[in-house]
């Protein structure tokens, strides 16, 4: 059932395929295609590179790029190094990425020569720690070093390669309701776990899979199925550099395409733009995935039907190295559900306050055991042991699991915000809303949302005597925020509830905009 021969060191995949499938295309996008025996020996060199430029075994590495074949090489790159690698989001304004790299301490950031003036202006924050630089698209920059060169050119020797499968080799940021992003330390064990006992058995991943995937590669479910899990099974990919619905289409209907990999909000957005294409097919596509957020049972039921292609959908976070269960095209599946837990991993519903297991059919906290857990947060010890109880990951989210074990999240102890598969803390956007002149007090709930699951809506107390133009705080946030991040929605309120500690009643805001009938 587990297919544990694909649970090895990174270098032992890459060499692996690159005897067995050499002139294969392992990963193309836009402008670029890389063979496997090209994705061994680019890799290789890149690694020695980062050896000789200084990297030692555990530094940490940032990438900064854009969903491309070249970040595929990067994050692979880094792995052989020995080093652990730390994605970050192309569209990461300058607080997120000077947070991310003096958090993680990177020595190195490998990046395109778009990001070079906003690295400046983070470098300037980090009080002169500035991390080495790697650009692609430019030869000729005196700043940083080519990628194009260190890829191509070897050092005459080996990477290092590591063996040790259990040490950390990611840092995944994630949102926390404290406002500040938590990295989430994960190894190539708990990530090709998912691999060899979700995609590869329930999914049917196999070498003769062509993926099409427009996943943000910094996501944890993208990495794992994007990328590692092609790598694994020695499949190809088209990586998409940003999701496009007319792209998407378009490249569907090519019939080249045997897997479509996505988030809720992809699947509504093809659903919305085909209404009135209802003899529209995608021949050569066998299966559709979607995690990162909860599937509505109407999309699911909508999809399957109007497409005849078996929509296949989960429960995962970067916590447990993304899946957690999956629904298998086979056997009754429950639509509205996100099925059984995978193979190896454990999940118990326990009464949140006093731990105990509840009933089927009864609402608890949802927790997690298994070799796909993280190592825990990175620099956050307390956050660690909170999350960590006794070999079980206390994943927040409500959840309630029927009697053939079919499990189904109901809402969250978190208050994480999740917009289209993105997480935000609503934490993260107070903080910015309260810098903005003349407001008092500020809370950022999620509501409903028809296409993107959830939005962020900020509810804000105005000084007396002082007036908020809304469009103007808009444009405040949208500069200190990712796009995702920023509310969809503002609300002017005469005060903010909450309890007698001071903590914000959440579900009172979210309450009072559903009966005002937006």
């Amino acid at each position: 059932m587990i297919h544990t021969d694909l649970i090895v060191p990174v270098s032992e995949l890459l060499e692996r395929h690159a005897k067995q499938r050499a002139q294969k295309v392992a990963f193309q996008d836009a402008v670029k295609s890389v063979t496997y025996a090209e994705l061994n020996a680019n890799t290789a060199n890149l690694a020695g590179h980062l050896e000789q430029l200084g990297v030692v075994e555990g530094d940490r590495v940032a990438i900064l790029l854009p969903n491309s074949v070249n970040w595929v090489i990067s994050v692979l790159a880094v792995c052989r190094a020995g080093a652990v690698a730390v994605p970050i989001s192309i569209e990461a304004t300058d607080a997120e990425i000077s947070y991310r790299l003096a958090d993680a301490q990177c020595v190195l950031t490998i990046t395109t020569s778009s990001k070079l003036e906003q690295l400046e202006r983070v470098h300037r924050d980090l009080s002169g720690r500035v991390p080495m630089l790697i650009v692609q698209g430019n030869d000729a920059l005196p700043t940083g070093h080519s990628f194009e060169k260190l890829t191509e050119e070897g050092t005459g020797s080996r990477p290092r390669d590591p063996l040790d499968i259990d040490r950390p080799t990611f840092v995944i940021y994630t949102s926390g309701t404290t406002g500040k992003a938590k990295g989430v330390l994960l190894s190539t064990r708990s990530m090709l776990w998912v691999v060899g006992a979700c995609w590869v058995p329930i999914a049917g991943l196999n070498e003769n899979d062509r993926l099409l995937s427009f996943l943000p590669l910094f996501h944890s479910y993208a990495l794992n199925l994007s990328v590692l899990a092609v790598l694994a099974v020695g499949a190809t990919e088209y990586i998409g550099e940003k999701y496009s619905t007319a792209e998407v289409l378009r490249l569907l209907q090519t019939g080249e395409y045997t897997v479509f990999p996505g988030v809720p909000t992809m699947f509504h957005y093809v659903l919305d733009a085909t209404r009135d294409m209802q003899s529209l097919r995608f021949p050569g596509l066998r299966v559709c995935l979607s995690a990162g957020a909860i599937m509505p049972a109407a999309v699911n039921e909508q999809f399957e039907t109007r497409f005849g292609v078996p929509l296949l959908d989960g429960y995962g976070i970067t916590e447990t190295s993304t899946m957690v269960t999956m629904n298998w095209n086979s056997g009754t599946r429950v639509m509205g559900s996100c099925g059984l837990p995978i193979p190896g991993v454990e999940t118990r519903i326990v009464d949140p306050i006093e731990g105990y297991d509840v009933d089927p059919g009864k609402e608890g906290e949802l927790i997690v055991r298994g070799p796909n857990v993280m190592k825990g947060y990175l620099n956050k010890p307390e956050e660690t042991a909170s999350a960590l109880k006794n070999g079980w990951y206390h994943t927040g989210d409500l959840a309630k699991q029927d009697s053939a074990g079919y499990l189904t999240i109901t809402g969250r102890l978190k208050e994480v915000i999740i917009r289209g598969g993105q997480n935000i803390a609503p934490a993260e956007v107070e903080e910015s809303v309260m810098t903005f002149p003349g407001i008092a007090d500020c809370a950022v709930v999620g509501v409903p949302h028809a296409s993107l699951g959830e939005v962020p809506v900020a509810f804000v107390v105005v000084r007396a005597g002082e007036c908020v133009d809304i469009e103007d705080l808009l444009k405040h946030c949208a500069n200190r925020l990712s796009a995702y991040k920023v509310p969809h929605t503002v609300r002017i309120t005469e005060d903010i509830p909450r309890t007698g500690s001071g903590k914000i009643m959440r579900f009172k805001l979210a309450e009072l905009f559903s009966k005002s009938g937006a």
